[in-house]
């Protein structure tokens, strides 16, 4: 990032906070990096920011359009990629800061969806993303994350800073056997809450600039992601590759891995491994089981230990 004197980085932020990212970026001449990177220098700065005890924790859904081909049938055609007509583009992306009440989201206007051009949005998203320190999804790791880097490369952006993933999909296979892992199932049995009704034909009106279809998929990738907040609450305590919370949080007192909760209960039990064992305790927020860091064993006992050999 070039340098900029202090008094000018907090003009800027303080046009952006009046403005917004889309005019700050036209009036500076700025591209969507830029900005990010002196949104982070600003904020570093704060009092804020140095005091940081809470991770950035997005929530987020993408929509995109599908693929036109030309095939000679529906069964099981092997196609080349000669056979690509239109390869598809991002119609609209929704986010939320995770317990945030304010939805972000941005959609391609009826002009851009007919060029397929979602440059734009691709920008909006990206600053986002750049600012997390763990991004959630459901199938976002074989999707979501995979076609948002494949729209970035192609305009023209660099990779986000380094985040985290929680992917509710492969935690909702890998803990439970639910008849479907879809979203949409997965809200309706533990939350009580479902997608918004579409079918195929929203995705043809988008992709052909139909105006108020275009507000409607955004409003469908809204809802999806408040579903998806729900679920990855109900599944929190049961996500044993979680990322630590407690990595990120400024304190001294220790935390629930899960959550960062420190309203944790010590119970009097163990955690044990085939080389030591660890005090165990139960968050009182999200309720997931945990350990703590440093082993329960004395040196003396840890010494006199005999392990397996390795298997």
């Amino acid at each position: 990032m070039s340098q900029i004197k202090e008094e000018s980085l907090t003009e800027i932020m303080l046009f952006n906070n009046e403005h917004g990212d889309t005019t700050t970026l036209v009036h500076y001449g700025f591209n969507a990096e830029t900005l990010s990177r002196y949104k982070r220098a600003y904020n570093a700065g704060t009092k804020e920011g140095k005091n940081k005890t809470i991770p950035k924790v997005l929530l987020l859904d993408i929509e995109t359009a599908p693929m036109e081909v030309f095939t000679w049938g529906l069964w099981k055609p092997v196609l080349n990629y000669r056979n690509i007509i239109k390869r598809g583009f991002m119609l609209s992306w929704s986010a939320k800061w995770l317990f945030s009440s304010e939805m972000q989201s941005d959609v391609v206007t009826p002009k851009e969806a007919l060029k397929q051009d979602d440059k734009r949005i691709s920008e909006s998203i990206w600053q986002l993303m750049d600012d997390a320190d763990i991004v959630i999804g459901h199938n976002v790791r074989k999707f979501d994350i995979k076609w948002l880097n494949t729209e970035f490369i192609l305009n023209g952006l660099k990779p986000p800073m380094p985040y985290q993933t929680i992917d509710t999909l492969t935690e909702a296979r890998k803990h439970f056997r639910f008849p479907s892992n879809q979203l949409d199932y997965l809200g309706q049995l533990m939350t009580r809450k479902q997608k918004i009704e579409t079918d195929f034909g929203l995705w043809k009106r988008c992709v052909n600039g139909d105006k108020e279809s275009l507000k409607y998929m955004l409003e469908y990738n809204e809802q999806d992601v408040l579903l998806l907040e729900d679920v990855y609450v109900e599944l929190r305590p049961w996500i044993r590759s979680h990322p630590n919370m407690g990595i990120y949080m400024n304190t001294d007192k220790p935390v629930c891995d899960n959550c960062g909760s420190v309203n944790l209960l010590w119970e009097n039990k163990y955690y044990t491994t085939m080389a030591s064992k660890f005090a165990a305790f139960r968050c009182n927020e999200c309720g997931a089981p945990n350990r703590c860091r440093y082993t329960a064993l004395t040196r003396e006992q840890r010494k006199n230990l005999l392990v397996s050999t390795a298997r």
